[in-house]
């Protein structure tokens, strides 16, 4: 047959198509590791990147001002702000996994970032960041951008809450022109000594925050006002050359906890920002791809002297709204940044104080999410109780203890309640069971025939260590002692060894009595696990069945009764049951 060049394009892409399934059938992992700058560009357009240019410009003059505040506002130069968004800021777009996500220094590592350069100084705060950027490298190599997705909601606004009050906080000294030496930083004590020191307030400081436009009022009339220039100085003009910081073992083992921290504030404050641009512009952003790309720019910023960033939610939504729609609009959006510091960098020294101060308690109060906030104390109490701790520790303690407080709290209540949607319900031969599960379910024991010796007991739910201690009470309270004890599983589809380590207990304190446990209807998961711990042998195979009939007969084994058919109406419960009841089929997989 004659291959036209019709065919032979068919052929080809029929190949290519081919070769890309075996590579992402061989490497799923890297399938998924692709910038979205990469597929954006297909198909790119004049238009698209004419609107690209334009957002990226507005974006970069809108991040001027924040680059710079929440660089002051942690403790550092003005400068490292603006390398960290332009070399930070670039990176994230270029290799990203979202399509419009704008990354630079944010307002909720203020708190963390001004703690570890109270602490460790700036060189520790480099390396903690340098750290953090490894840490989220590895994080999307081995896939955890889905479960970074699952921190509880309440954790979360707490400690953004949190973050929202302690920035607002140490913005009032500026905001008012309070005449102090330096600010404490503990909470309490911080208003307090805003309180000794309100006498010396500045008026002309409070007029200039309230119209955050006077910078070119400020310099024709002289107003006596700090700005960034009479505290920091000139601001040097460029990057300056990339050098790595200076690092020890024992600096390592120190900085771990903050660049864990770190770490995990920018992954979850990074794809919370990607997951809000989605529902903008109606995309999905790849969330490995995403925390690898946050990675390898927090690695990259402390080497020119920045500090950590991630993804900002404000920019990347007047990114969206200026009509960005692929990373191009970020990757400019950094380079005006870097034409801005490099050509007018000595005019942003002429900014006040107090123009800045109040930039970033609009901030705060955007990020406090009060609403939400008075919205979440109507929750249940246990997401109330997480909640507020999370809140509290924040603002009075720290951070990385709020963060890891919170998440244990919230882990604890969730195995409480999961414990308590898990029941042990008993069936017996007086026919205990609801009358609409008799008329609708044809497994339910009051369709059978339960010999007299012979108790059933139901668990409903996963039989995990947050249910076993139920279990134990509950089984404590049977009244006599059985011949058989029938316990059916068909609504547990998973087991841990808790679950396992109490039914082991309740099988050899049976057996001591003289009473044979028998497990009906058991799924998949719970006989791989009862095999791998060896329990299935030392309860013998012959007393775990797959369905209420033959644990029934087992029953009647023991007791020396004749077996019984099982019922035509009979369904199968577990999926080694086959249709043709009673006949079983190979394990699930």
């Amino acid at each position: 047959m004659r291959v036209g060049a019709k065919e032979y394009g068919v052929l080809a892409r029929w190949a290519r198509a081919g070769e890309r399934a075996i590579l992402n059938r061989l490497c799923p992992r890297l399938a998924v590791l692709v910038p979205k700058l990469v597929t954006t560009l297909r198909g790119y357009t004049r238009e698209q990147l004419a609107a690209d240019l334009t957002s990226g410009v507005i974006v970069g003059i809108v991040a001027l001002p924040l680059a710079i505040a929440f660089a002051i506002a942690s403790g550092l130069t003005p400068e490292r702000g603006l390398y960290t968004a332009i070399v930070a800021g670039f990176l994230i777009s270029a290799l990203g996994g979202s399509r419009v996500q704008i990354g630079g220094p944010t307002g909720a590592f203020v708190v963390i970032v001004a703690g570890v350069v109270q602490r460790y100084g700036v060189d520790g705060l480099l390396v903690a960041t340098l750290m953090a950027g490894v840490i989220l490298v590895v994080f999307g190599l081995v896939r955890m951008g889905g479960a970074i997705k699952f921190i509880p909601y309440p954790v979360t606004i707490g400690f953004t809450s949190g973050i929202a009050l302690i920035i607002f906080s140490s913005q009032v000294r500026d905001l008012l022109g309070l005449e102090m030496s330096a600010v404490p930083a503990p909470f309490l004590a911080k208003w307090d000594a805003y309180a000794r020191a309100f006498e010396s307030l500045n008026p002309w400081a409070l007029l200039v925050a309230v119209a955050t436009f006077v910078p070119i009022l400020v310099r024709l009339l002289h107003l006596p006002v700090e700005t960034i220039g009479s505290r920091f100085g000139v601001i040097d003009a460029g990057l300056p050359r990339p050098t790595l910081p200076h690092v020890t073992l024992p600096m390592l083992a120190s900085l771990a906890a903050p660049a864990f921290t770190i770490a995990l504030l920018g992954a979850i404050e990074s794809l919370l920002s990607a997951v809000v641009a989605d529902g903008m512009i109606g995309g999905r952003h790849r969330s490995n791809m995403e925390l690898v790309a946050q990675g390898i720019a927090n690695i990259a910023s402390p080497i020119f002297g920045g500090m950590p960033a991630t993804g900002a939610i404000a920019r990347t939504a007047t990114n969206v709204k200026n009509g960005g729609r692929t990373p191009v609009a970020g990757m400019t959006h950094a380079l005006t940044l870097l034409l801005i510091t490099l050509f007018f960098g000595r005019w942003a020294g002429l900014v006040p104080l107090a123009t800045l101060a109040a930039i970033l308690v609009v901030v705060a109060f955007h990020m406090s999410e009060w609403r939400t906030f008075g919205a979440e104390l109507k929750a249940p109490k246990s997401d109330v109780a997480v909640l507020l701790t999370t809140f509290l520790l924040t603002v009075l303690v720290d951070l990385t203890v709020a963060i890891e407080v919170g998440m244990v709290l919230a882990a604890f209540l969730f195995m409480r309640r999961m414990a308590e949607v898990t029941n042990i319900s008993v069936f017996t031969h007086e026919f205990t069971d609801p009358k609409d599960d008799f008329e609708t379910d044809p497994n339910a024991v009051r369709r059978r025939t339960v010999p007299d010796g012979v108790q059933v007991y139901e668990i409903s739910g996963p039989f995990f260590f947050g249910a076993a201690e139920m279990f134990k009470d509950r089984v404590g309270r049977i009244a006599g002692k059985p011949k058989v004890l029938v316990l059916r599983m068909r609504h547990v589809p998973a087991i841990d060894s808790t679950g396992l380590h109490a039914l082991r207990d309740l099988v050899r304190r049976s057996r001591q009595e003289g009473t044979l446990v028998v497990l009906a209807d058991v799924h998949a998961q719970p006989i791989v696990a009862l095999e791998r711990s060896g329990f299935l042998d030392e309860i013998g195979e012959d007393n775990v069945t797959g369905n209420v009939d033959d644990a029934l007969n087992r029953a009647r084994e023991f007791l020396g009764l004749a077996p019984v058919e099982r019922p035509a109406f009979a369904t199968p419960t577990v999926a080694r049951e086959t249709p043709a009841m009673g006949t079983p089929m190979p394990p699930e997989a």
